[in-house]
């Protein structure tokens, strides 16, 4: 090999370590992602599996608990434990948010996030997922603390001493 291939190949991969280190720098600092491709509203339907189910009036709560799968349209969410929270100014009684926990995991498309608890409010389409938060995006994964999730914006954002992995296609 001649002295000015080898330049370029080291130029190459400095290059490459050096993006790298600065799309590491950008999440550590608390980046937005892109998450799914779907939007809220208050017009989706919430479907919801569980084993048990409770309901206090006085409260208007709704408890599932016992291998709890919500869906709503593209949007599919799984937790030990999923508090449905009505809303009552309104009196159309429409479901306002839905508060999750234990193994809670979110999936949109081909993205998906867990943690230890999440809420998901519904009308605004936020979710904020907290604890052991782990997003997995294709073949990236990000972890965090605090994961905040924009449904009509598509975008995400992590918190908490975030550590990613990227996978770069190469060798």
């Amino acid at each position: 090999m001649t002295c000015k291939t080898e330049v370029n190949k080291m130029k190459t991969w400095l290059l490459s370590l050096v993006m790298s280190l600065f799309a590491v720098a950008a999440f550590a600092q608390g980046a937005a992602l892109p998450f799914g491709s779907l939007g809220a509203g208050v017009a989706e339907q919430v479907e919801i599996a569980a084993d048990t189910l409770s309901i206090d009036q006085a409260t208007q709560m709704a408890v599932f608990t016992g291998n709890v799968v919500a869906g709503m349209g593209e949007l599919k969410l799984s937790a030990d434990r999923v508090e449905v929270v009505y809303d009552t100014e309104g009196g159309t009684g429409a479901v306002r948010a839905l508060m999750a926990s234990g193994n809670v995991v979110f999936v949109s498309g081909p993205d998906s996030a867990q943690a230890d608890t999440a809420t998901y409010e519904l009308v605004a389409g936020n979710v904020l997922m907290e604890g052991n938060v782990i997003l997995i995006q294709g073949q990236n994964a990000l972890s965090g603390q605090k994961l905040r999730i924009d449904l009509n914006a598509g975008t995400a954002q992590m918190e908490g001493r975030v550590q990613t992995i990227f996978q770069t296609g190469g060798n």
